[in-house]
């Protein structure tokens, strides 16, 4: 896969449009740069950008639109609500695809350095591109703003990273940097800017310990005046930690708790599918919801987050897989037509083969039991069924969508070890290279059908309770369902068997071969009782 990375520029112009636009053309003409997303706030007076490329494209791309900020944005009259330290205040480098964090360090650096030599103003590291404790986070670097910029940049420990010490007043200073995904997110408030103020700072991390803190929010308290409501504005640091959907209901308690009413919320910039996903998923928990499909999981968190109150939320917009464009990628097999994909399997080449087959099939068949056990649920004839039902639908829906993208991690697997079959070899050094890059190809193609059949093993007890109680007109579709599961496994068996002779380290062979006779046997048997329950109430 391409090395994707994104850069999020936040430069300090809200209000002109022809900055704004001047600044997206030059980091969009970009050559290699996609610019996903242009944020401004009139308030803040500031414009978040965001886009991707490869770690050398970036680069340029967040260059050019310094470049032109340059020519568009003078500090020396800028006002607004948000916190700012120059004309491009916060420049960050955050991997997304098949990109280290350690790249990421190496394109703040290359962008910090050019930036410095090319306009000659002051450029700060921040996140882990910076070597010194005290300056780690932008918070840090910030402190005093750019009217205190002057002063600073005298003391030697403010000294920065690239470019000269000495004050630009139409520029200010750039923080620089690489860091993990950030979700900027406002919470609407019907109140005053020092209400919302007052929420933040009972919720942010900073400040003395008490229980209502979130661990990584960053948030303040400011007024909208064109949308005439306050904001209390977090950056999410760490979504792991502290989910989207998290600090939303922290925000909508402190304000009830203020007598005041939150009326949705605002992200800023994009977002990753995942974190709709989670908010989703706790709503739906919370509420007793019962919803599979992620369309309808990411209506829900729009809706329960009230994220087109304040602005149109377009998922196709803001969420960064949406928006990714797929040209680089490698060929999908399952984004084939099936009677292509029949074609592909059917012709003189060695993928797709067996293993790419046996997660398809594996995939209709836990889809199969899916669709009966949904013809099952919301009927007043099945009603008393329904509670089961919801407990046994999950897990049939969820396998039967993760299967899917095994049919091209098959094929990859066996193309990987292909390529790393042809590696040179004349040297000592290239033969042991070329020799561990065919056992980790080796490996991941035994890896991917063996977790076919393991993954598939996991459905069996949730096939036995739905045998018994499965709409009886649909009875045919479970036994094929189980017929294609059962095949699934065979097939992933012998793949594994086949690339299993290939292996040399003896003890990994033997482990491997006991583990997938394990699986197998487990398919057998419990796929023999399902069916032995299917077959009684014929």
């Amino acid at each position: 896969m391409p090395k994707i990375v994104e850069c999020v520029p936040n430069f300090s112009e809200g209000r002109s449009k022809e900055a704004i636009e001047g600044i997206a053309n030059a980091i969009g003409n970009t050559p290699g740069c996609t610019l996903l997303d242009v944020d401004p706030g009139v308030s803040t007076n500031r414009t978040v950008y965001t886009f991707v490329g490869s770690p050398e494209d970036v680069v340029k791309g967040a260059l050019a639109g310094a470049l032109a900020a340059s020519q568009l944005i003078d500090m020396r009259g800028h006002t607004g609500e948000h916190l700012r330290l120059g004309a491009l205040d916060v420049c960050p480098f955050i991997p997304v695809q098949d990109v280290s964090m350690e790249e990421c360090v190496v394109c703040a650096n290359r962008f910090a350095e050019a930036l410095g030599a090319t306009l000659n103003v002051p450029v700060y590291l921040y996140g882990h591109a910076s070597t010194r404790d005290y300056r780690k986070t932008v918070t840090q670097i910030r402190a005093g703003e750019y009217e205190g910029l002057e002063d600073k940049l005298e003391k030697t420990e403010w000294e920065p990273d690239y470019g000269p010490a000495q004050f630009v007043p139409s520029w200010g200073a750039t923080i620089a940097g690489a860091r993990d995904f950030l979700i900027a997110y406002n919470v609407n408030l019907l109140g005053t800017k020092e209400q919302a103020h007052r929420i933040s700072c009972i919720i942010r991390e900073q400040g003395a310990p008490r229980p209502e803190r979130l661990a990584g929010v960053q948030a303040m308290g400011w007024y909208l005046q064109e949308a005439n409501l306050a904001q209390i504005s977090m950056n999410l640091s760490n979504i792991n930690l502290t989910p989207m959907h998290v600090a939303y209901e922290a925000a909508v308690k402190q304000a009830q708790a203020l007598k005041l009413s939150v009326v949705g919320s605002e992200v800023v910039g994009v977002l990753p599918k995942s974190a709709l996903i989670a908010a989703a998923d706790f709503y739906i928990e919370r509420d007793g919801l019962f919803i599979l499909e992620e369309e309808q999981k990411i209506r829900l968190a729009i809706d329960r987050l009230g994220l087109n109150s304040y602005k149109h939320f377009e998922p196709k917009e803001k969420v960064i897989e949406f928006m990714l464009h797929e040209e680089d990628s490698e060929p999908s097999l399952t984004n084939l037509l099936l009677k292509d994909f029949v074609r592909a399997v059917s012709n003189r080449t060695p993928v797709p083969g067996g293993g790419s087959v046996a997660a398809l099939v594996g995939a209709l068949g836990s889809g199969l039991s899916s669709m009966a056990a949904l013809l099952t649920y919301g009927y007043k004839r099945y009603e008393d069924l329904d509670p089961q039902m919801r407990r046994l639908i999950p897990p049939l829906h969820k396998l039967s969508h993760a299967l899917i993208p095994k049919i091209d991690a098959d094929s990859y697997a066996f193309s990987h070890f292909m390529e790393a079959s042809k590696l040179p070899a004349n040297t000592a050094e290239e033969k042991e290279r070329k020799k561990t890059a065919e056992r980790e190809a080796l490996y991941n193609a035994i890896a991917v059908p063996f977790s076919v059949a393991k993954d598939i093993n996991t459905l069996w007890d949730t096939l036995k309770d739905l045998a018994p109680i499965v709409n009886i007109q649909c009875l045919s579709d479970v036994q094929v369902g189980v017929r294609c599961l059962q095949t699934a496994v065979w097939s992933a068996y012998y793949n594994v068997l086949t690339n299993a002779k290939n292996v040399e380290d003896a003890q990994y062979k033997d482990q491997i071969l006991t583990d997938i006779k394990a699986e197998l046997k487990v398919m057998e048997d419990a796929s023999k009782t399902v069916l032995g329950l299917l077959d009684s109430r014929d």
